[in-house]
């Protein structure tokens, strides 16, 4: 078993975090990774209104006794969810974990410590971890080029960026961004980080509320099959690669703006990705990490076999030191 301050301050076993991911991170997913002994997390906007995040988190509170955390990702809009009403369900329900991630979560930090709640917050450069560590968060989840999703505009991946970080911050670090097995976990121990975030390898398990097809897919592909979109607008997003995240990339390369594109990457065509197994239904966020991913299993089996993985790689590395 590997015992980090992460293990510690989460109520662990496993150094293994679910990414928070939108439209994925559900109940079912979450107590399935806390019962395997890693960390669970659901989304809080997946849930249509914060009622409905009371009820999600309820759910999930049926299917494990274990911890697992709520992920609230803060983004700039025209109409911004309510994103203190979904912070005071999270308080209410008495969940003790909080992922942040977006803009700074400095206006909720105040709510969040006052009842006690372990904040880790995700970026993607040591410059806006050190202003979360400034802010009170507890833990940092650091993004690197590799992850799914938002990597930011800084290109620096995380056999850089892990350790830029650990040199500079104080609290502990959960490495995020092309991490799928034990190697992995390994590696990013080794590189200072205390722990490691999942996404697009919980995305291929067995308990993951997305169609067969979504899983398939990512057991079939390459490290070579994503694609950086929105590239232009700055606003960088890693997307399985398809004939929508392509018509996106070449009407940017062209010089559309945001407006002539906006119904290509709508959240409700990557929703119907995830829901009718059709892969061109609209983007939808993958990793490069899904060279590594080579079956769909079961959440339990994916979190033990890594953790063992990484004790025997840990452990088998002391036979290189010679005195």
């Amino acid at each position: 078993m590997i015992s980090t301050r992460v293990t510690e301050m989460l109520g662990i076993t496993h150094p293994i975090i679910q990414g928070g991911m939108q439209w994925v991170g559900r109940a079912e997913l979450a107590a399935a990774v806390s019962n395997a002994g890693g960390l669970g997390v659901i989304t809080a906007l997946t849930q249509p209104t914060p009622e409905d995040l009371r009820h999600e988190i309820r759910r999930t509170r049926e299917l494990t006794d274990k911890p697992f955390g709520v992920n609230l990702t803060m983004l700039p809009a025209i109409t911004p969810p309510p994103y203190a009403e979904y912070r005071d369900v999270i308080i209410e329900e008495g969940v003790k974990t909080a992922e942040t991630a977006g803009n700074n979560p400095k206006e909720h930090m105040p709510a969040f410590k006052d009842a006690g709640i372990t904040v880790i917050h995700k970026c993607t450069s040591v410059r806006h971890a050190l202003s979360a560590q400034k802010v009170g968060v507890d833990i940092v989840s650091i993004d690197g080029f590799e992850c799914a999703g938002h990597p930011g505009e800084d290109d620096i991946p995380g056999l850089v960026l892990i350790p830029a970080a650990a040199d500079q911050l104080d609290i502990p670090i959960i490495a995020s961004g092309g991490f799928a097995d034990g190697r992995g976990l390994a590696a990013a121990l080794a590189l200072g980080a205390e722990g490691i975030n999942m996404g697009t390898r919980f995305v291929a398990s067995t308990e993951a509320p997305v169609h067969e097809n979504v899983k398939q897919a990512i057991v079939e592909r390459s490290e070579l099959d994503t694609q950086l979109i929105l590239r232009e607008l700055r606003n960088s997003t890693r997307v399985a690669k398809n004939a929508v995240s392509d018509e996106v990339a070449e009407r940017l390369a062209q010089g559309a703006e945001f407006g002539d594109i906006r119904h290509l990457v709508a959240g409700k065509r990557g929703r119907a990705v995830y829901e009718t197994g059709d892969l061109d239904a609209g983007v939808w966020t993958c990793g490069t990490s899904q060279g590594l991913i080579h079956d769909v299993a079961p959440c339990s089996e994916i979190v033990s076999r890594i953790s063992a993985d990484a004790a025997r790689i840990i452990s088998s590395l002391t036979e290189l030191v010679k005195d």
